[in-house]
């Protein structure tokens, strides 16, 4: 059962054109210069066909909590999904929110110079403004009070948190939330999984600090991925700033 996305009240981007696309368990905000709904809904049911027909033939793609071998006949996005359950050393289907977003996002830049999509507190980005990322947490004392300052020059960017105790996903952890910032937000995702599963028991904590703070690696894999800087340099703003706010909360797919 999927959780009401009450946070998304608190989303203030007076600028952008603000709509929502919902296909199955794939529940969008989106924002864009302008109503671009029905390419939205396209483009994530082009990405959803990809990603069903391949676990029909590969189910194992779906069920695993383990990284898997790359595939060079797969679609893109799940190559990309591969590519970075390896990095974070978990199952393909916890970059799957991110990935959505990111590929989505792709989609609308053609159409719109700035585009924002959320999926579920995964979130992808290209703007020319400065915008501040809420950060929800569920019932912790600290939610919707630590925000994310990011500048134009940082995007396109994803920005995905993870939670034991917030959402439908799937997760061994107890973190309220774990925000991850990657150029890719399949990697983002992916590794905000890994990094809130680390912190089951307290004592984790420290290393998950000071291992888990950004650290930059090049995709080498396949052209299309090819040089992509995978970095996640963690940057806080406890100020949420009125018209620029964009909060995020946490989904599956």
């Amino acid at each position: 059962m999927f959780e009401k996305r009450t946070y998304r009240n608190l989303v203030k981007t007076d600028d952008l054109v603000k709509f929502e696309v919902i296909v199955k368990e794939t529940d969008l905000l989106v924002r864009a210069e302008r109503d671009l709904f029905q390419d939205t809904r396209e483009s994530v049911l082009k990405y959803r066909h990809q990603l069903e027909t391949y676990i029909a033939i590969h189910p194992e793609f779906q069920k695993s909590l383990v990284p898997l071998t790359e595939d060079l006949y797969a679609p893109e996005i799940v190559k990309e999904m591969i590519l970075a359950s390896q990095l974070a050393h978990v199952g393909p289907m916890a970059a799957v929110a991110g990935a959505m977003a990111e590929w989505v996002s792709k989609d609308l830049l053609k159409l719109s110079k700035e585009v924002i999509v959320e999926n579920g507190g995964d979130i992808f980005l290209a703007t020319f403004k400065e915008r501040t990322i809420g950060i929800y947490a569920g019932d912790s004392p600290l939610s919707f009070k630590i925000g994310i300052a990011i500048s134009p020059e940082e995007t396109p960017l994803g920005v995905c948190t993870s939670s034991g105790t917030v959402g439908p996903s799937l997760s061994f952890g107890k973190a309220n939330a774990v925000c991850i910032l990657a150029k890719s937000s399949a990697l983002a995702d992916a590794a905000a999984t890994a990094v809130g599963m680390s912190l089951r028991i307290k004592k984790i904590l420290n290393w998950v600090l000071k291992e888990g703070k950004g650290s930059g690696e090049y995709w080498e894999r396949s052209s299309s991925l090819k040089k992509r800087w995978a970095s996640g340099e963690y940057q806080t703003d406890s100020t949420l700033k009125n018209d620029d706010d964009y909060c995020c909360g946490h989904t599956w797919m």
